[in-house]
């Protein structure tokens, strides 16, 4: 299912803007601490690091992900989610043409 709204947050109101304004996400902090961040992936391929595990969740659009030692890139669509290692590299590419890739990042 679709996170389709988060309710008792914290959000950063300063985004961050990586890759010249292709990935764009907020922070957000729930009352018990926890973090997450939202965002759109406009079309591009880009390569991201991981600090800590990361699952992201696609709220909207569509992506293809390649994990750090695959060749294969995988579709995730809205509703999906995929998970990544901490300490790691993953690339993301949303094809010219389509909608952005919205998501939600859920760290550890």
């Amino acid at each position: 299912m679709t996170t389709e709204k988060i309710d008792n947050i914290s959000v950063t109101t300063q985004a961050n803007v990586y890759f010249d304004g292709k990935c764009v996400s907020h922070g957000i902090t729930f009352a018990d601490g926890t973090k997450k961040s939202v965002g759109v992936i406009l079309p591009a391929t880009l390569t991201f690091n991981t600090g800590v595990p990361e699952i992201m969740e696609c709220v909207a659009g569509a992506c293809e992900y390649r994990l750090a030692g695959s060749d294969n890139w995988v579709k995730s669509s809205a509703g999906e989610k995929f998970s990544v290692p901490g300490n790691a590299k993953f690339e993301i590419r949303v094809a010219a043409g389509f909608d952005a890739y919205h998501y939600i990042c859920h760290f550890g």
